[in-house]
């Protein structure tokens, strides 16, 4: 039986858009842990740029994906962090974990 296409979802179309990003879901699986600053992103996504990183961290807090908040300190300290939009995220890469696990082959 021939399955007639459907046309594409423009809010799915947009999601990919986003999150196919390069970086992009390395980062907010990273923040899925819990508020970090820059550098312990950096540390943890250590093939990323500096400039990239905080490129893509503009685009996900204008997206609303993720908050960015400064704190009034000496030096002057800033964590990043998951909205509730972002910890929504949670599921879909729980899902792809569970799939990368069972389908690709373990890294050498």
């Amino acid at each position: 039986m021939e399955q007639i296409p459907m046309p594409m979802c423009p809010r799915f179309e947009k999601a990919v858009e986003i999150l196919s990003k390069r970086w992009t879901s390395l980062i907010v699986f990273q923040l899925l842990s819990g508020p970090q600053r820059f550098a312990q992103i950096d540390h943890a996504l250590p093939n990323i740029s500096g400039k990239v990183l905080s490129e893509r961290l503009k685009e996900l807090e204008h997206e609303g994906i993720v908050r960015r908040v400064v704190f009034p300190e000496i030096p002057v300290r800033i964590e990043y962090s998951l909205s509730e939009k972002g910890r929504a995220l949670a599921p879909i890469f729980g899902e792809i974990a569970k799939w990368s696990s069972e389908w690709l082959p373990a890294p050498e």
